[in-house]
């Protein structure tokens, strides 16, 4: 019987043993528990032989046997306190009937919204059955992992999917802005429309063995506060609403990229998040000093010292350490991993971070 069988059958909560879980929990551990973003990814040369398996990138990722084999991939190297399932923010936009594809060298693109006059969707219910690959990977990945292991689930933030939607590409968002300003009603539509979806997104992943997720609000950053209480914080809280309403009561991680400090103290205090994600422009004083109550705090070293290692590595990684000093941390990078990297650097990273020094 499992740690996490025996804490089930005697009524405690599953996972108690785990250090990132504790993190969340509002616990200061030593050493910091760390993961990082992106990191089954294409800096690995196992996971770039791993994709030529699969004829396009969607497919990977409903490709169960593929995307356990790229989320474990990362943890057979590194002694990483958690595993972050290998999946897409652009899921949820193709499992509601959107067409998505993926440009070598390029990036995501859609058929842009912008274009339309009138939108068409699946229902949220008809997304979560094209989505079961995913939730057999979670549940294939927690049979495979070790206890002491935290398995993280995740998905986009709606603004920041609703933006890939309306432009049909990442990039400079002022077309995705311009259009939530002349189709208001259409944009606040859809942003509730990809709360719900998310919720059940999320909510499935828990059920089939995720431990927590995290959203990923990657556009976060340069939103006037109007814009960002719309776009991000409201329909944000509406995901965190019916997720719990789903039933899901596990710990959740906003990450807001390169939001302003005072928006990110908003964003801590109305979404009710278990931690918040920093990006490497952010500091975990100010953030602390702006929230009213105890929570974690996740980041935020540059990912450039991934490739650079040596001395930039060495003095990095002690600065992150020192300034997250003051309350619960988990330790990662302040964006993903690059292409780039090296997993030797990689290593020497989780080896200082696991000293403590």
């Amino acid at each position: 019987m499992t740690s996490d069988q025996k804490e089930k059958r005697n009524g405690g909560t599953p996972g108690a043993n785990k250090a990132l879980l504790r993190v969340l929990a509002g616990e200061q551990v030593t050493p910091a528990p760390i993961w990082i973003m992106r990191q089954a990814g294409r800096y690995l040369p196992e996971y770039r032989e791993l994709r030529t398996r699969a004829k396009s990138f969607l497919e990977f990722c409903y490709a169960p046997a593929l995307a356990v084999e790229a989320t474990l991939q990362p943890l057979r190297r590194f002694d990483l306190d958690a595993a972050i399932l290998f999946s897409d923010i652009l899921t949820i936009p193709d499992a509601l009937g959107r067409k998505v594809w993926f440009v070598d060298g390029e990036g995501p693109r859609l058929d842009p919204l912008i274009a339309e006059a009138r939108w068409r969707f699946d229902e949220p219910e008809r997304a979560v059955h094209r989505l079961a690959p995913v939730y057999e990977t979670v549940e294939r990945v927690r049979s495979e992992l070790a206890d002491a292991k935290t398995l993280i689930g995740f998905a986009g933030g709606p603004w920041t999917v609703a933006t890939y939607m309306l432009q049909g590409e990442g990039g400079p968002k002022d077309r995705a802005l311009a259009c939530a300003d002349a189709r208001a009603d259409d944009v606040d539509a859809l942003l509730l429309r990809l709360a719900e979806a998310t919720a059940q997104h999320l909510a499935a992943q828990l059920k089939a063995g995720a431990d927590c997720v995290q959203v990923f609000e990657s556009w976060a950053e340069n939103l006037t506060d109007n814009q960002f209480d719309r776009l991000v914080i409201a329909p944000t809280v509406h995901l965190i609403t019916r997720l719990r309403a789903h039933g899901a009561t596990a710990p959740v991680i906003g990450f807001p990229r390169a939001a302003a400090p005072a928006q990110i103290a908003r964003y801590a205090a109305a979404t009710g998040v278990a931690a918040i994600g920093l990006d490497t422009s952010a500091s975990a004083t100010d953030i602390r000093a702006r929230i009213n109550r105890p929570i974690a705090l996740q980041g935020n070293l540059d990912p450039r010292a991934m490739v650079e290692g040596g001395a930039d590595l060495e003095a990095g990684a002690a600065k992150v350490l020192a300034d997250f000093a003051g309350g619960p941390h988990i330790f990662n990078l302040g964006h993903g991993i690059t292409p780039d990297a090296k997993p030797e650097n990689v290593a020497r990273l989780i080896e200082i971070v696991k000293s403590g020094a």
